[in-house]
């Protein structure tokens, strides 16, 4: 047990138990260099991801958090959005016509099968944004009840963020709403 070493990571020995007190044992934490990714077996990168994720979920619950006020009508947020519902519906294009489509595809390639489906699947996207956008204007101006839909598509417009609802139907992005939306308009052009 006297010659006993215990190793914590590779190259990093602990003091021997039986020679150490408590004191020796705070002394060498303190002379360690702070945790490091390969303490732990993992590659030096493993860091840089963790803090991104840390960054990036800090940075979204701080902005969650802000300017969410229970006020009456009239208030900042109503503004923001019926300025965004406004701006969205206005660009936003019609749908695809896809009996036109089919019958214009005589060569079903798979670049044209893929094309096909791409048109479909922002058709639905498209409509969903459509009937949402209205559904929450229409709701704002007191022709239909809030939902919790309409609740979180609000907030998430509020705070630049791309709706749950909107993204079980589109493409994987990182982008904020805003840079999102310029880059779904140019994916259905």
């Amino acid at each position: 047990m006297e010659n006993m070493q215990l190793t914590m990571a590779q190259g990093f020995r602990s003091p021997n138990p039986a020679k150490t007190m408590r004191d020796g044992y705070e002394a060498k934490i303190d002379e360690l260099p702070p945790e490091i990714p390969q303490m732990f077996g993992l590659h030096s990168n493993a860091e840089i991801g963790y803090l991104t994720n840390l960054g990036e979920s800090l940075c979204f619950t701080i902005l969650q958090c802000s300017g969410s006020s229970g006020g009456g009508g009239g208030s900042k947020k109503d503004d923001i959005v019926n300025d965004l519902i406004i701006k969205f519906l206005d660009k936003l294009p019609p749908e695809f016509n896809m009996v036109d489509l089919k019958f214009k595809a005589k060569d079903r390639t798979p670049f044209v099968v893929v094309c096909l489906q791409e048109c479909e699947r922002m058709n639905t996207l498209n409509f969903t944004i459509r009937t949402s956008l209205e559904d929450l204007d229409a709701g704002m101006k007191g022709q239909l009840n809030i939902t919790e839909n309409m609740e979180k598509l609000s907030h998430s417009m509020f705070i630049n963020v791309v709706p749950d609802l909107w993204t079980k139907y589109a493409y994987a992005s990182k982008k904020d709403l805003l840079n999102w939306y310029e880059d779904l308009l140019l994916r259905i052009a």
